[in-house]
């Protein structure tokens, strides 16, 4: 809390002289330009600072401001490196010559955004001063200064005078002679007169209208940068004149460099080859119809629950190992993959979308292996737009990024799906801010990819060029997400569809900011699924049998049906109608599981529109019919079989060699092989083959579903610290108000010297008490020094309202509440010193 007097002191001096440090003009802000700043860089808060001037430090450390830069847009960060190169402090209008150069009129638009750049600059406690003393961050003007490892990002070099610091002063009068100035005294005053004349239009342009043409195209190629280039110890003519005229300054050893006030001259005073004041339109754009749009985009959104369906049905009866370092074999996805009937990429995808809704997971056992978790279960009975809403959401929210499986970490080990190594905090805030820019076109406009990553890149610029031949991080995860959005009918023919749109929140011209609240998330998650419900193809109740052994699904099926037919028959092709193929393996297979002729038939009869073909029913009785006619058993495992010429039959066919029968009985033959391998052996042979239990019994075989124990979804890794919410800003706004005002508060000198090492002032227990008194009878504030129960010291502003039993209650600027302290851990008290009139 400020007090009125503290109100008026800094006001005053910031009128008077304005604000000397940062520190200062932060305690001019009001308390809602204080919260925006921790909001946009929450780095500050942790832990809370005790002051402005720690909070002004703070901002200065080299890891907070290399943050910061990183999220300025284009324009501000052209504007930040302008005034890393400009004189310290410098003018607005010095800084305005260096963006719009000697024609401003050329594009007004720079002009007009500058004001807004140095607010963001201002804004963001980069820049702090009046409009006449503008001063960038020291850490900040050390990042973006020119240095002879690390040019400015502008291109301009060092300063004369930063160039020629520790030349020899001979060598200093031989080059200002040279460009036709008249010898001086001393270094600093040679320096200042070369200074002037590369900074003087009039004179320079004279100068290098004499210039060799050679010499010409040299600073040509060193105007916009790199301006360091390299000359031998007998440089050419045309080098040796702009060396003696100090148009080339030495740099180091064997190198030379352009001084900036002589490339800013060349340059048109511009410190920016191209300044972009304002960021790239989404042009062209190309509209498709709105209702098709989300009409496709709903049909690939239940592609992709039947995929996802499909992938957890795979896993749960044979689900692939964990491999010891972590993560999903290559074997395992290209399995995978060939289940899915997809691409490898795209399996990659799929999986890890499970694995970050919390639907498949490792079980932990000794033999580990991936399996659906026991919430794949709820997930599977909601209803379908609930199901994708929850996959979009958790896509959305989610830093894994199975774009990058496949590549290579820094170790050159290769990056595998559920590996550890996948998670890239940027990603989540990349595919919002894309889907975003998607939102502010019209319904079912779609622009070029590259259109959307000018903008992207403009509103957050790379910080490092990526390597010849490659795309920095941002980019891929910007393709990535585009790709990854028309798989999950987020968009379609790159154009947002209306549930997309309503995943990203509700706003006025644009989405709401990212990131979201959980509240907020799962609001816009209902909305989505809303609007999805209606879009959805209606699950069908029945398929068309055909004569040549096939059934068409013309739809998608209600998952008791679809479970049953897959068991019965194997899927032939997929797409809008999917087509099964009934053989004997299939037919088998839905015996093994515990179903009779009878059934099958009925089962066929009830969901078929067309009669049941007679081919068909003549497959299902013949397979049943010899099904179980074998028994197999365990001896090693046994076979036997009431029909002695059966089995007569298998033991005279070569086929059956490898798995070493013999003769026991008329009707029983052994085998040395185990009972599975018998009867994979036995269906190889073109028998089929029923297992028995030790009574006898046929053994009904399902396959296991396996599921892990309770899981849940992997939680985002945060790019940073979180976004702060209202209430934590407030708090933290008052908390740092009431620590400055403790710490700049104007105290009266105490009767007790400050102690010899530094510490609090110390009063004697009398000299407290008594002052302690005094102030609950004036109602002032005073300032007190006070040691915790754990040692730590603080300086407090309170203002007493009661003295007793050994303690003092009054209201805490420091803490904003009513608090009790005892008077032996006061160290010293003082009253605040009056106003000067």
């Amino acid at each position: 809390m400020t007090t009125p007097r503290e109100t008026r002191r800094s006001s005053g001096a910031a009128a008077r002289s304005g604000p000397r440090t940062l520190a200062e003009e932060l305690r001019t802000r009001a308390d809602d330009a204080l919260a925006e700043l921790l909001r946009a860089r929450p780095d500050l808060l942790n832990p809370v600072p005790g002051d402005l001037t720690q909070l002004a430090t703070r901002a200065g450390t080299r890891a907070s401001v290399v943050r910061a830069l990183e999220r300025l847009d284009r324009f501000a960060l052209q504007t930040a490196e302008a005034l890393a190169v400009a004189p310290d402090p410098c003018p607005y209008a010095a800084l305005a010559a260096l963006m719009t150069g000697d024609a401003p009129e050329d594009d007004p638009r720079i002009a007009e955004a500058l004001p807004r750049a140095v607010a963001t600059l201002r804004e963001q406690a980069l820049v702090w001063g009046g409009e006449d003393r503008l001063r960038l961050v020291r850490t900040a003007r050390e990042l973006l200064a020119p240095s002879p490892a690390h040019p400015s990002p502008t291109g301009l070099g060092p300063s004369v005078a930063e160039a020629t610091a520790g030349m020899s002063p001979g060598r200093l009068q031989q080059i200002i002679a040279a460009a036709g100035l008249p010898g001086t005294h001393d270094p600093v005053s040679a320096v200042a007169a070369l200074t002037a004349l590369f900074e003087d239009r009039t004179r320079m342009a004279e100068l290098l209208a004499n210039a060799p043409a050679e010499a010409a195209a040299v600073l040509n190629k060193l105007v916009w940068g790199p301006p360091y280039g390299t000359v031998t110890a007998d440089p050419a003519p045309h080098l040796r004149w702009l060396l003696d005229r100090g148009l080339l300054l030495p740099a180091t050893p064997g190198n030379v460099v352009l001084p900036r006030e002589a490339a800013l001259h060349l340059r048109a005073g511009r410190a920016h080859r191209t300044p972009e004041p304002v960021a790239p339109g989404l042009e062209p754009a190309t509209p498709h119809s709105a209702r098709m749009v989300d009409a496709t985009a709903a049909g690939q959104a239940f592609t992709a629950l039947a995929t996802v369906e499909e992938l957890l049905s795979a896993w749960e009866s044979d689900g692939p190992l964990v491999l010891r370092a972590g993560g999903l074999a290559v074997r395992d996805l290209k399995r995978t993959a060939a289940v899915l009937d997809t691409t490898e990429t795209a399996a990659a995808f799929w999986i890890e979308l499970a694995y970050a809704a919390g639907l498949l997971a490792s079980d932990g056992e000794v033999d580990e292996r991936y399996a659906p978790t026991p919430a794949s279960d709820d997930w599977l009975h909601l209803p379908a737009e609930q199901r994708w809403a929850r996959l979009a959401t958790a896509w959305l929210a989610a830093t894994r990024t199975p774009g990058l499986v496949g590549s290579r970490d820094a170790k050159g080990r290769p990056l595998n799906v559920l590996g550890a190594e996948l998670d890239r905090s940027p990603a989540p805030e990349v595919r919002h801010r894309a889907l975003a820019l998607l939102a502010t076109l019209p319904p079912g406009t779609s622009v070029a990819v590259d259109t959307l990553l000018d903008r992207m890149h403009w509103e957050r610029p790379p910080r490092t060029p990526a390597e010849p031949g490659t795309e920095d991080l941002r980019t891929r995860l910007v393709r990535w997400a585009l790709a990854e959005a028309e798989l999950l009918g987020v968009t379609n023919r790159g154009a947002l569809s209306a549930p997309g749109r309503a995943l990203l929140g509700p706003g006025e011209t644009e989405p709401a900011a990212f990131p979201l609240g959980d509240a907020e998330a799962g609001g816009c998650a209902v909305r989505a699924a809303a609007l999805l419900a209606p879009l959805l193809p209606q699950p069908l109740d029945h398929i068309l049998l055909q004569a040549d052994l096939t059934a068409v699904a013309p739809g998608p099926l209600k998952r008791p049906l679809a479970r049953m037919l897959g068991v019965l028959a194997d899927v032939e092709s997929k797409g809008g109608a999917t087509v099964y193929r009934f053989t004997p393996a299939s037919v088998r297979r839905a015996l093994d599981a515990g179903q009779t002729a009878a059934d099958l038939k009925a089962f066929l009869t009830e969901h078929s529109r067309t009669p049941v073909p007679q081919p068909l029913a003549y497959l299902v009785d013949d397979v049943a019919r010899r099904h179980g006619h074998l028994r197999v058993g365990a001896a090693s495992s046994y076979l036997r079989c009431d029909d002695e010429a059966m089995l007569a039959e298998i033991l005279a066919d070569r086929r059956s060699a490898a798995l070493r029968l013999r003769r026991l009985a008329p009707t029983v033959l052994a085998a040395q092989a185990a009972p599975d391998a018998l009867l994979e052996g036995l269906r190889a042979m073109g028998y089929a083959p029923a297992a028995e239990s030790a009574e006898g019994d046929v053994v009904v075989t399902r396959a296991d579903a396996r599921r892990t124990p309770p899981r849940t979804a992997p939680a985002p890794v945060p790019e940073g610290p979180p976004v702060p919410d209202e209430t934590l800003l407030g708090a933290a706004v008052r908390a740092i108000r009431a620590g400055d005002l403790a710490s700049t508060a104007e105290r009266k000198p105490v009767a007790a010297p400050a102690p010899s090492d530094g510490g609090l002032p110390r009063t004697t227990s009398a000299d407290t008490l008594a002052t302690m008194q005094a102030a609950v009878l004036t109602g002032a504030a005073v300032w007190i020094g006070y040691v915790n129960a754990e040692g730590a010291a603080s300086q407090r502003v309170i203002a007493p309202v009661r003295v007793e039993g050994g303690f003092v209650t009054g209201y805490d600027h420091t803490a904003d509440e009513v608090r009790t302290y005892p008077l032996h851990r006061i160290t010293g008290v003082a009253e605040l010193a009056d106003e000067p009139a």
